[in-house]
């Protein structure tokens, strides 16, 4: 059974789009209630696994019930599903978040227990990021006259290599969809809004030596000893902390990965340390590498992984109605996050959702549901 056309349905460049992957037998797609409570619908949206690469059944579920409401607009491409309504406003609103979580670690289904300050959701997704996906499914649902034009886009592939990003495949392709003028990624923040974020750049340093029996290493060069040298450099970094836009982001350098050796009796010829540096938004991906290339510049170095940060963009003023609205002291987001892709549209966006981010792809994530209902009043109030 195919879903029928409706006024909602996918456009025919969703429909003929090579990513697409329509709903197509309503028995196989769980069923999502977006009139109810929002931390039932955490829990359901939880209790549908939808690892990096598995997004489908969550996704499917996801566009089942959004065509179910009639003031919106539903399209679709691959695993990521854009919700807008269309009103004639004056300013339009994108709430953006990512549907995959990093792989189950025995912690579903998720459980909703008594804590010292009021129940806690546990399991995984909880905090990165399905409450603060039913949050903004919740916004959409309820709101059909809201202030400001919507626009849900809910992605695929965000806990993987920036070049997977389903919302960065949205960009690229149907970048109309996305349009807007401020934007709210529902990123995990414990209920408080978090400006911009830092850029993350991974490059792999090559050490190179030559192999020998290790009963005759005069004979060759060892070149796992030779990391020490970047270790070393590694420990003695003092890392910046930087002011952008009135909030101090802190820095990081740090290695990551270290692979060398193919056997218990050989000199190892070949060593790789990966490294990661998070740097402030005050400095580009170019700045970043060639950061990086003037403190190795004597190392065989490559890049393979490099994503832009974002400056807060709180002079903005839908970001300065926002922060009233949620009556929050705006601080730095340290990671990476998809406010970075909005920044390159030229659209201002804050992150913002329920979830300690400290506790996110831990075995023990969990979220508070005080966190979850005050994210869901402070997106009323600001939007209702």
């Amino acid at each position: 059974m195919s879903i029928p056309a409706t006024p909602s349905s996918t456009t025919p460049a969703a429909a003929s789009s090579p990513a697409s992957a329509q709903v197509r037998d309503l028995a196989e797609v769980p069923d999502l209630d977006l009139s109810g409570d929002v931390v039932t619908l955490a829990r359901a949206l939880c209790d549908i696994e939808s690892v990096s690469g598995a997004e489908k059944p969550l996704a499917d579920a996801v566009e089942l019930a959004l065509r179910r409401l009639p003031h919106l607009r539903v399209l679709r491409d691959g695993n990521a599903v854009v919700a807008r309504t269309e009103l004639g406003r004056p300013e339009r609103v994108v709430l953006a978040g990512h549907l995959d979580t990093v792989p189950v670690a025995a912690n579903l289904p998720c459980r909703l227990e008594e804590g010292p300050d009021g129940p806690v959701l546990h399991g995984r997704g909880t905090v990165d990021m399905k409450a603060g996906v039913a949050v903004l499914l919740r916004t959409v649902a309820a709101l059909d006259r809201p202030n400001r034009d919507l626009t849900l886009v809910l992605y695929d592939h965000e806990e993987v290599a920036a070049v997977k990003n389903g919302l960065g495949r949205l960009v690229r392709e149907h970048r109309e969809w996305i349009e807007g003028d401020f934007a709210v990624l529902g990123e995990p923040t414990a209920g408080e809004v978090e400006g911009g974020c830092n850029g993350t750049i991974r490059v792999e340093i090559t050490l190179r030596g030559v192999a020998a029996h290790s009963a005759r290493s005069w004979m060759g060069h060892n070149a796992v000893h030779d990391a020490a040298d970047v270790l070393l450099r590694l420990r003695d970094y003092r890392p910046r902390t930087v002011e952008v836009d009135g909030l101090a982001y802190r820095e990081g350098l740090n290695a990551v990965l270290i692979q060398g050796g193919n056997a218990t009796n050989v000199l190892p010829d070949r060593c790789v340390v990966t490294v990661n540096y998070r740097f402030a938004p005050d400095r580009s991906p170019e700045e970043a590498e060639a950061h990086l290339r003037e403190l190795f510049a004597d190392q065989e170095l490559r890049v393979v992984d490099v994503a832009a940060g974002a400056r807060p963009g709180l002079d903005h003023p839908g970001a300065r109605a926002f922060v009233e609205a949620v009556g929050a002291v705006p601080g730095p987001k340290y990671g990476w996050t998809d406010v970075a892709r909005f920044g390159e549209l030229g659209i201002p966006a804050v992150n913002f959702g329920p979830g300690d981010p400290s506790l996110a792809h831990r075995d023990d994530e969990r979220c508070p549901v005080a966190q979850i209902l005050r994210c869901e009043q402070a997106l009323a109030r600001w939007l209702g």
